[in-house]
Protein backbone atom coordinates (compact mmCIF):
# COMPACT_ATOMS: atom_id res chain seq x y z
CA UNK A 1 0.00 0.00 0.00
CA UNK A 2 1.11 3.55 -0.96
CA UNK A 3 2.38 6.18 1.43
CA UNK A 4 -0.44 8.04 0.12
CA UNK A 5 -2.84 5.57 0.68
CA UNK A 6 -1.66 5.19 3.93
CA UNK A 7 -1.85 8.69 5.44
CA UNK A 8 -5.15 9.37 4.01
CA UNK A 9 -6.89 6.61 5.94
CA UNK A 10 -5.26 7.20 9.09
CA UNK A 11 -6.00 10.54 9.11
CA UNK A 12 -9.05 10.05 8.62
CA UNK A 13 -9.03 8.14 11.79
CA UNK A 14 -8.44 10.70 14.10
CA UNK A 15 -9.67 10.62 17.56
CA UNK A 16 -13.08 12.69 18.38
CA UNK A 17 -11.12 15.03 21.43
CA UNK A 18 -8.50 16.06 18.29
CA UNK A 19 -11.11 16.30 15.62
CA UNK A 20 -12.96 19.14 18.14
CA UNK A 21 -10.00 20.60 18.63
CA UNK A 22 -8.81 21.03 15.10
CA UNK A 23 -12.66 22.50 14.48
CA UNK A 24 -12.43 25.07 16.98
CA UNK A 25 -8.75 26.19 15.97
CA UNK A 26 -10.23 26.63 12.23
CA UNK A 27 -13.54 28.20 12.88
CA UNK A 28 -11.28 30.86 14.95
CA UNK A 29 -8.30 31.38 12.34
CA UNK A 30 -11.71 31.15 9.76
CA UNK A 31 -12.95 34.58 11.24
CA UNK A 32 -9.92 36.55 8.89
CA UNK A 33 -12.43 34.91 6.07
CA UNK A 34 -15.72 36.48 7.63
CA UNK A 35 -13.76 40.05 7.41
CA UNK A 36 -12.14 39.20 3.99
CA UNK A 37 -15.68 38.28 2.64
CA UNK A 38 -17.73 41.07 4.69
CA UNK A 39 -15.03 43.78 3.91
CA UNK A 40 -15.40 43.09 0.05
CA UNK A 41 -18.69 42.41 -0.20
CA UNK A 42 -19.81 45.17 2.11
CA UNK A 43 -19.52 47.87 -0.80
CA UNK A 44 -21.58 46.45 -3.20
CA UNK A 45 -24.48 47.83 -0.94
CA UNK A 46 -23.01 51.18 0.48
CA UNK A 47 -21.64 52.50 -2.61
CA UNK A 48 -24.83 53.71 -3.67
CA UNK A 49 -25.39 55.79 -0.15
CA UNK A 50 -22.00 56.90 -0.96
CA UNK A 51 -22.24 58.64 -4.07
CA UNK A 52 -24.08 62.12 -2.76
CA UNK A 53 -22.45 62.04 0.59
CA UNK A 54 -18.66 61.88 -0.85
CA UNK A 55 -19.52 63.58 -4.17
CA UNK A 56 -18.76 60.14 -6.13
CA UNK A 57 -17.80 60.28 -10.10
CA UNK A 58 -17.00 56.90 -12.03
CA UNK A 59 -13.85 57.08 -11.60
CA UNK A 60 -13.73 57.49 -7.63
CA UNK A 61 -16.68 54.99 -7.40
CA UNK A 62 -14.16 52.46 -9.14
CA UNK A 63 -11.77 53.73 -6.78
CA UNK A 64 -13.43 53.53 -3.47
CA UNK A 65 -14.38 50.14 -4.37
CA UNK A 66 -10.68 49.48 -6.05
CA UNK A 67 -8.55 50.63 -3.48
CA UNK A 68 -9.16 47.46 -0.90
CA UNK A 69 -8.67 45.51 -3.42
CA UNK A 70 -4.71 47.30 -4.32
CA UNK A 71 -3.86 47.36 -1.10
CA UNK A 72 -4.76 43.21 -0.65
CA UNK A 73 -2.10 42.66 -3.37
CA UNK A 74 0.63 43.97 -1.31
CA UNK A 75 -0.54 42.55 1.71
CA UNK A 76 -0.56 39.37 0.20
CA UNK A 77 2.83 39.53 -0.94
CA UNK A 78 3.98 40.87 2.19
CA UNK A 79 2.23 38.68 4.06
CA UNK A 80 3.26 35.45 2.82
CA UNK A 81 6.93 36.56 3.81
CA UNK A 82 6.04 37.94 7.24
CA UNK A 83 4.02 34.95 8.14
CA UNK A 84 7.17 32.39 6.99
CA UNK A 85 9.63 34.74 9.35
CA UNK A 86 7.15 35.46 12.06
CA UNK A 87 4.78 33.10 12.20
CA UNK A 88 1.28 32.39 10.71
CA UNK A 89 -0.55 32.57 14.19
CA UNK A 90 1.27 35.66 15.81
CA UNK A 91 1.26 37.54 12.19
CA UNK A 92 -2.90 36.77 12.31
CA UNK A 93 -2.98 38.39 15.45
CA UNK A 94 -1.46 41.86 13.62
CA UNK A 95 -3.97 41.29 11.06
CA UNK A 96 -6.99 41.85 13.06
CA UNK A 97 -5.68 45.31 14.74
CA UNK A 98 -4.86 46.16 10.91
CA UNK A 99 -8.70 45.57 10.39
CA UNK A 100 -9.93 47.21 13.27
CA UNK A 101 -7.77 50.29 12.03
CA UNK A 102 -8.86 50.15 8.14
CA UNK A 103 -12.77 49.40 9.14
CA UNK A 104 -13.11 52.51 11.49
CA UNK A 105 -11.02 54.54 8.95
CA UNK A 106 -13.24 54.12 6.13
CA UNK A 107 -16.83 54.30 8.64
CA UNK A 108 -15.42 57.37 9.75
CA UNK A 109 -13.94 58.78 6.45
CA UNK A 110 -14.92 62.65 5.62
CA UNK A 111 -14.24 62.77 2.53
CA UNK A 112 -13.02 60.52 -0.63
CA UNK A 113 -8.98 60.73 0.47
CA UNK A 114 -9.54 58.96 3.91
CA UNK A 115 -12.13 56.23 2.27
CA UNK A 116 -9.29 55.28 -0.07
CA UNK A 117 -6.76 55.71 2.23
CA UNK A 118 -8.22 54.01 4.72
CA UNK A 119 -9.71 51.42 2.20
CA UNK A 120 -6.61 50.99 1.17
CA UNK A 121 -4.81 49.97 4.64
CA UNK A 122 -8.05 47.31 5.51
CA UNK A 123 -7.01 46.10 2.14
CA UNK A 124 -3.25 44.95 4.02
CA UNK A 125 -5.36 43.08 6.00
CA UNK A 126 -7.40 41.29 3.90
CA UNK A 127 -4.28 40.69 1.24
CA UNK A 128 -2.55 39.10 4.41
CA UNK A 129 -5.87 37.13 5.47
CA UNK A 130 -6.04 36.02 2.24
CA UNK A 131 -2.08 34.29 2.00
CA UNK A 132 -1.57 33.44 5.98
CA UNK A 133 -5.03 31.93 7.32
CA UNK A 134 -5.13 29.27 4.06
CA UNK A 135 -1.49 28.17 5.13
CA UNK A 136 -2.36 27.78 8.61
CA UNK A 137 -5.12 25.51 8.01
CA UNK A 138 -3.00 23.42 5.14
CA UNK A 139 -0.16 22.83 7.51
CA UNK A 140 -2.71 22.42 10.54
CA UNK A 141 -4.77 20.00 8.47
CA UNK A 142 -4.67 15.83 8.03
CA UNK A 143 -3.90 14.99 4.40
CA UNK A 144 -7.67 13.26 4.04
CA UNK A 145 -9.25 16.25 5.59
CA UNK A 146 -6.92 18.94 3.93
CA UNK A 147 -9.78 20.15 1.58
CA UNK A 148 -12.54 20.58 3.55
CA UNK A 149 -10.64 21.94 6.54
CA UNK A 150 -8.76 24.76 3.79
CA UNK A 151 -12.07 25.39 2.37
CA UNK A 152 -14.07 26.25 5.34
CA UNK A 153 -12.39 29.58 4.77
CA UNK A 154 -14.13 30.17 1.28
CA UNK A 155 -17.43 29.34 3.22
CA UNK A 156 -16.48 32.14 5.82
CA UNK A 157 -15.57 34.39 2.83
CA UNK A 158 -19.01 33.97 1.38
CA UNK A 159 -20.45 33.98 4.63
CA UNK A 160 -18.75 37.86 5.18
CA UNK A 161 -20.37 38.43 1.55
CA UNK A 162 -23.90 37.14 2.86
CA UNK A 163 -23.90 39.40 5.94
CA UNK A 164 -22.37 42.48 4.15
CA UNK A 165 -25.37 41.88 1.31
CA UNK A 166 -27.59 41.18 3.75
CA UNK A 167 -27.04 43.59 6.46
CA UNK A 168 -26.58 46.63 3.60
CA UNK A 169 -30.54 45.55 2.30
CA UNK A 170 -31.54 46.07 6.13
CA UNK A 171 -30.35 49.34 7.37
CA UNK A 172 -30.55 50.59 3.66
CA UNK A 173 -34.28 49.21 4.34
CA UNK A 174 -34.97 50.98 7.58
CA UNK A 175 -32.87 53.99 7.36
CA UNK A 176 -32.31 54.45 3.65
CA UNK A 177 -33.20 58.13 4.22
CA UNK A 178 -30.88 58.68 6.81
CA UNK A 179 -27.73 60.71 6.19
CA UNK A 180 -24.56 58.41 6.28
CA UNK A 181 -26.08 55.03 6.77
CA UNK A 182 -23.56 53.59 4.96
CA UNK A 183 -21.22 53.96 7.74
CA UNK A 184 -23.18 52.30 10.03
CA UNK A 185 -22.85 49.51 7.00
CA UNK A 186 -19.03 49.39 7.06
CA UNK A 187 -18.12 49.72 10.94
CA UNK A 188 -19.94 46.12 11.60
CA UNK A 189 -16.78 44.24 10.39
CA UNK A 190 -15.39 45.71 14.08
CA UNK A 191 -16.88 42.94 15.59
CA UNK A 192 -15.01 39.51 13.66
CA UNK A 193 -12.06 41.42 13.83
CA UNK A 194 -11.71 42.04 17.58
CA UNK A 195 -13.11 38.18 17.71
CA UNK A 196 -10.28 37.17 15.46
CA UNK A 197 -7.69 39.35 17.82
CA UNK A 198 -8.70 37.50 20.68
CA UNK A 199 -9.72 33.87 19.28
CA UNK A 200 -5.94 33.76 18.11
CA UNK A 201 -4.07 33.99 21.51
CA UNK A 202 -5.78 30.71 22.39
CA UNK A 203 -4.80 28.81 19.13
CA UNK A 204 -1.31 26.68 18.44
CA UNK A 205 1.11 28.01 15.77
CA UNK A 206 1.51 25.60 12.66
CA UNK A 207 3.58 22.53 13.81
CA UNK A 208 5.31 22.68 10.12
CA UNK A 209 6.25 26.28 10.98
CA UNK A 210 7.98 25.49 13.83
CA UNK A 211 9.94 22.46 13.09
CA UNK A 212 10.83 24.51 9.70
CA UNK A 213 12.07 26.95 12.30
CA UNK A 214 13.75 24.03 14.34
CA UNK A 215 11.48 23.85 17.31
CA UNK A 216 10.81 20.01 16.68
CA UNK A 217 9.52 19.47 20.60
CA UNK A 218 6.69 22.44 20.32
CA UNK A 219 6.13 21.08 16.70
CA UNK A 220 5.07 17.24 17.93
CA UNK A 221 3.18 18.67 20.87
CA UNK A 222 0.84 20.69 18.82
CA UNK A 223 0.73 17.53 16.21
CA UNK A 224 -0.43 15.49 19.22
CA UNK A 225 -2.74 18.15 20.31
CA UNK A 226 -4.59 17.39 16.78
CA UNK A 227 -3.96 13.71 15.86
CA UNK A 228 -4.38 10.41 17.27
CA UNK A 229 -0.84 9.60 18.86
CA UNK A 230 0.35 7.35 16.66
CA UNK A 231 -0.31 9.06 13.75
CA UNK A 232 1.19 12.42 15.00
CA UNK A 233 4.22 10.70 15.85
CA UNK A 234 4.48 9.28 11.80
CA UNK A 235 3.12 12.54 10.74
CA UNK A 236 5.78 14.42 12.73
CA UNK A 237 8.39 12.31 11.29
CA UNK A 238 7.50 13.38 7.92
CA UNK A 239 7.58 16.79 8.89
CA UNK A 240 11.15 16.73 10.64
CA UNK A 241 12.55 14.98 7.80
CA UNK A 242 11.34 17.36 5.12
CA UNK A 243 12.81 20.34 7.30
CA UNK A 244 15.90 19.27 7.85
CA UNK A 245 16.21 18.49 4.46
CA UNK A 246 14.91 22.20 3.58
CA UNK A 247 17.55 23.54 6.47
CA UNK A 248 20.54 22.30 4.31
CA UNK A 249 19.54 24.99 2.17
CA UNK A 250 19.65 28.92 1.77
CA UNK A 251 16.04 29.86 3.28
CA UNK A 252 14.17 30.07 0.33
CA UNK A 253 14.07 32.91 -2.39
CA UNK A 254 13.18 33.88 -5.95
CA UNK A 255 16.85 32.56 -6.60
CA UNK A 256 15.16 29.01 -5.70
CA UNK A 257 13.53 29.51 -9.38
CA UNK A 258 16.31 28.47 -11.03
CA UNK A 259 15.61 25.05 -10.07
CA UNK A 260 12.87 24.01 -13.24
CA UNK A 261 10.67 22.03 -11.01
CA UNK A 262 9.80 24.80 -8.86
CA UNK A 263 9.54 27.41 -11.52
CA UNK A 264 6.78 25.32 -12.81
CA UNK A 265 5.38 25.15 -9.80
CA UNK A 266 5.08 28.70 -9.51
CA UNK A 267 4.05 29.47 -12.63
CA UNK A 268 1.27 27.12 -12.34
CA UNK A 269 0.19 29.14 -9.11
CA UNK A 270 0.33 32.35 -10.85
CA UNK A 271 -1.64 30.81 -13.15
CA UNK A 272 -4.52 29.42 -11.06
CA UNK A 273 -4.62 32.89 -9.54
CA UNK A 274 -5.25 34.33 -13.03
CA UNK A 275 -7.76 31.99 -13.81
CA UNK A 276 -9.50 32.58 -10.31
CA UNK A 277 -9.88 36.40 -11.06
CA UNK A 278 -10.58 36.83 -15.01
CA UNK A 279 -13.98 34.48 -14.36
CA UNK A 280 -15.24 38.65 -13.39
CA UNK A 281 -16.62 37.23 -10.27
CA UNK A 282 -15.85 40.08 -8.61
CA UNK A 283 -17.93 42.36 -10.95
CA UNK A 284 -20.66 40.93 -9.56
CA UNK A 285 -19.28 41.00 -5.64
CA UNK A 286 -18.88 44.53 -5.85
CA UNK A 287 -20.98 46.07 -8.29
CA UNK A 288 -24.06 43.58 -8.58
CA UNK A 289 -26.71 46.11 -7.19
CA UNK A 290 -25.61 48.71 -9.89
CA UNK A 291 -26.05 45.41 -12.58
CA UNK A 292 -29.17 44.68 -11.27
CA UNK A 293 -30.19 48.47 -11.49
CA UNK A 294 -28.95 48.50 -14.84
CA UNK A 295 -30.77 45.76 -15.61
CA UNK A 296 -34.42 46.88 -15.01
CA UNK A 297 -34.67 46.67 -10.92
CA UNK A 298 -34.84 49.79 -8.76
CA UNK A 299 -32.44 50.88 -6.27
CA UNK A 300 -33.81 49.11 -3.07
CA UNK A 301 -35.50 46.23 -4.87
CA UNK A 302 -31.61 45.89 -6.43
CA UNK A 303 -30.30 45.60 -2.67
CA UNK A 304 -32.83 42.79 -1.88
CA UNK A 305 -32.66 40.99 -4.65
CA UNK A 306 -28.85 41.07 -4.74
CA UNK A 307 -28.88 38.94 -1.30
CA UNK A 308 -29.89 35.80 -3.52
CA UNK A 309 -26.31 36.63 -4.91
CA UNK A 310 -24.68 35.79 -0.92
CA UNK A 311 -27.32 33.01 -0.64
CA UNK A 312 -26.47 30.78 -3.61
CA UNK A 313 -22.49 31.63 -2.46
CA UNK A 314 -23.01 30.23 0.89
CA UNK A 315 -25.18 27.19 -0.27
CA UNK A 316 -22.40 26.69 -3.59
CA UNK A 317 -19.62 26.70 -1.33
CA UNK A 318 -21.08 24.07 1.08
CA UNK A 319 -21.83 21.70 -2.18
CA UNK A 320 -18.31 22.47 -3.05
CA UNK A 321 -16.65 21.62 0.23
CA UNK A 322 -18.51 18.32 0.15
CA UNK A 323 -17.35 17.02 -3.29
CA UNK A 324 -13.98 18.14 -2.51
CA UNK A 325 -13.68 14.95 -0.39
CA UNK A 326 -14.60 12.66 -3.47
CA UNK A 327 -13.78 14.54 -6.56
CA UNK A 328 -10.39 15.42 -7.96
CA UNK A 329 -9.58 19.30 -8.01
CA UNK A 330 -8.64 19.63 -11.13
CA UNK A 331 -11.97 18.00 -12.50
CA UNK A 332 -14.13 20.52 -10.25
CA UNK A 333 -11.83 23.57 -12.01
CA UNK A 334 -12.70 22.82 -15.34
CA UNK A 335 -16.27 21.82 -14.26
CA UNK A 336 -16.63 25.72 -12.93
CA UNK A 337 -14.59 27.24 -15.88
CA UNK A 338 -16.86 25.88 -18.23
CA UNK A 339 -20.21 26.72 -16.18
CA UNK A 340 -19.12 30.39 -15.36
CA UNK A 341 -18.36 31.35 -18.95
CA UNK A 342 -21.45 30.21 -20.26
CA UNK A 343 -23.44 32.32 -17.57
CA UNK A 344 -21.50 35.13 -18.78
CA UNK A 345 -22.41 34.34 -22.31
CA UNK A 346 -26.09 34.15 -21.62
CA UNK A 347 -25.70 37.14 -19.08
CA UNK A 348 -24.23 39.21 -22.28
CA UNK A 349 -26.90 37.74 -24.64
CA UNK A 350 -29.53 38.77 -22.47
CA UNK A 351 -28.59 42.30 -21.94
CA UNK A 352 -27.89 42.96 -25.39
CA UNK A 353 -31.62 41.00 -27.00
CA UNK A 354 -33.84 41.78 -23.87
CA UNK A 355 -35.51 44.83 -23.57
CA UNK A 356 -34.91 46.69 -20.24
CA UNK A 357 -37.02 46.37 -17.24
CA UNK A 358 -38.29 43.97 -14.85
CA UNK A 359 -38.11 40.75 -16.86
CA UNK A 360 -34.57 41.48 -17.97
CA UNK A 361 -33.46 42.14 -14.19
CA UNK A 362 -35.52 38.58 -13.04
CA UNK A 363 -33.27 36.68 -15.97
CA UNK A 364 -29.75 38.67 -15.41
CA UNK A 365 -30.54 37.99 -11.27
CA UNK A 366 -31.02 34.03 -12.19
CA UNK A 367 -27.77 34.00 -14.87
CA UNK A 368 -25.34 35.48 -11.42
CA UNK A 369 -26.73 33.01 -9.70
CA UNK A 370 -26.04 30.35 -11.90
CA UNK A 371 -22.28 31.76 -12.41
CA UNK A 372 -22.02 32.14 -8.79
CA UNK A 373 -23.09 28.50 -8.25
CA UNK A 374 -20.15 27.78 -10.72
CA UNK A 375 -17.82 29.73 -9.06
CA UNK A 376 -18.31 29.48 -5.32
CA UNK A 377 -19.04 25.51 -6.06
CA UNK A 378 -15.71 25.21 -7.57
CA UNK A 379 -13.67 27.75 -8.81
CA UNK A 380 -12.70 29.65 -5.83
CA UNK A 381 -12.95 26.82 -3.38
CA UNK A 382 -10.40 24.76 -5.69
CA UNK A 383 -7.70 27.99 -6.44
CA UNK A 384 -7.78 28.63 -2.46
CA UNK A 385 -6.99 25.19 -1.62
CA UNK A 386 -4.78 24.42 -4.14
CA UNK A 387 -2.69 27.58 -3.34
CA UNK A 388 -2.15 26.45 -0.13
CA UNK A 389 -1.00 22.97 -1.28
CA UNK A 390 1.33 22.84 -4.13
CA UNK A 391 4.60 25.05 -2.69
CA UNK A 392 7.29 23.27 -0.89
CA UNK A 393 7.67 24.80 2.24
CA UNK A 394 10.46 26.51 1.88
CA UNK A 395 8.42 28.71 -0.79
CA UNK A 396 4.90 28.37 0.92
CA UNK A 397 4.74 31.96 2.07
CA UNK A 398 6.91 33.54 -1.00
CA UNK A 399 4.88 31.05 -3.82
CA UNK A 400 1.41 31.94 -1.99
CA UNK A 401 2.17 35.54 -1.22
CA UNK A 402 3.24 36.35 -5.08
CA UNK A 403 0.10 33.93 -6.88
CA UNK A 404 -1.92 36.17 -4.57
CA UNK A 405 -0.38 39.46 -5.15
CA UNK A 406 -1.55 38.72 -8.87
CA UNK A 407 -4.70 37.68 -7.89
CA UNK A 408 -5.59 40.98 -6.39
CA UNK A 409 -3.80 42.92 -8.77
CA UNK A 410 -6.23 41.32 -11.36
CA UNK A 411 -8.92 41.67 -8.90
CA UNK A 412 -8.36 45.43 -9.24
CA UNK A 413 -7.98 45.27 -12.57
CA UNK A 414 -11.07 44.60 -12.94
CA UNK A 415 -12.73 46.21 -10.47
CA UNK A 416 -11.49 49.23 -11.20
CA UNK A 417 -12.42 49.15 -15.09
CA UNK A 418 -15.67 47.50 -14.72
CA UNK A 419 -18.19 50.62 -14.28
CA UNK A 420 -15.73 52.48 -16.92
CA UNK A 421 -16.30 50.10 -19.51
CA UNK A 422 -20.08 49.38 -18.61
CA UNK A 423 -20.22 53.32 -19.31
CA UNK A 424 -18.01 52.70 -22.39
CA UNK A 425 -19.23 49.63 -24.33
CA UNK A 426 -22.48 48.81 -23.11
CA UNK A 427 -22.66 45.99 -19.92
CA UNK A 428 -23.37 43.26 -22.81
CA UNK A 429 -20.14 43.75 -24.05
CA UNK A 430 -18.05 44.21 -20.91
CA UNK A 431 -19.66 40.26 -20.67
CA UNK A 432 -18.46 39.26 -23.71
CA UNK A 433 -15.10 40.02 -22.85
CA UNK A 434 -15.07 38.07 -19.76
CA UNK A 435 -16.46 35.08 -22.08
CA UNK A 436 -13.10 35.38 -23.87
CA UNK A 437 -10.97 35.80 -21.02
CA UNK A 438 -13.30 32.33 -19.78
CA UNK A 439 -12.24 30.19 -22.49
CA UNK A 440 -8.71 31.04 -22.26
CA UNK A 441 -8.48 30.45 -18.66
CA UNK A 442 -10.20 26.51 -19.58
CA UNK A 443 -7.20 26.14 -21.90
CA UNK A 444 -4.90 26.64 -19.21
CA UNK A 445 -6.67 24.46 -16.59
CA UNK A 446 -6.25 21.86 -19.10
CA UNK A 447 -3.20 21.96 -19.93
CA UNK A 448 -1.18 22.95 -16.89
CA UNK A 449 -3.24 22.68 -13.72
CA UNK A 450 -2.07 19.23 -11.73
CA UNK A 451 -4.32 16.62 -8.94
CA UNK A 452 -3.29 17.04 -5.63
CA UNK A 453 -5.99 15.35 -3.89
CA UNK A 454 -4.90 12.84 -1.47
CA UNK A 455 -1.29 13.46 -0.67
CA UNK A 456 0.23 15.28 2.03
CA UNK A 457 2.21 18.66 1.92
CA UNK A 458 5.51 16.50 1.74
CA UNK A 459 4.33 14.00 -0.47
CA UNK A 460 3.34 16.67 -3.31
CA UNK A 461 6.84 17.83 -3.01
CA UNK A 462 8.34 14.54 -3.40
CA UNK A 463 6.36 13.89 -6.44
CA UNK A 464 6.87 17.35 -7.95
CA UNK A 465 10.68 16.97 -7.95
CA UNK A 466 9.96 13.07 -9.63
CA UNK A 467 7.91 14.61 -12.51
CA UNK A 468 10.63 17.06 -12.95
CA UNK A 469 13.28 14.53 -12.93
CA UNK A 470 14.91 15.96 -9.47
CA UNK A 471 16.45 13.32 -7.42
CA UNK A 472 14.91 12.64 -3.98
CA UNK A 473 17.17 12.98 -1.28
Amino acid sequence: MSSTTGHGTTAGADGGTQRRYLRRVTWVATLGGLLFGFDTGVINGALPFMVDDLGLTAFTEGLVASSLVFGAAFGALAGGRLADAYGRRRMIIVLAVIFLVGTLGSALAPGVTVMVASRLVLGLAVGGASVMVPIFLAELSPAARRGQVVTRNELMIVTGQLLAFSTSALLGGLFGDSHGIWRWMLVLATLPAIGLWIGMHFVPESPRWLAGHGDFGVALRVLQRLRTAVVARQEYEEVRSMALEDREREDGGFRDLREPWLRRIFLVGLGLAVIQQITGVNSIMYYGTQILVVAGFGTQAALTANIANGVISVAATFVGIWLLGRVGRRPMLLVGQIGTTSALLAIGLVSLLVPEGTARGFLILSLTVTFLAFQQGAISPVTWLMLSEIFPMRLRGLGMGAAVFVLWMVNFAVSLSFPILMDAITISNTFFVFVVLGVAAIVFARRYVPETRGRTLEELEHEFKSAAGTPRR
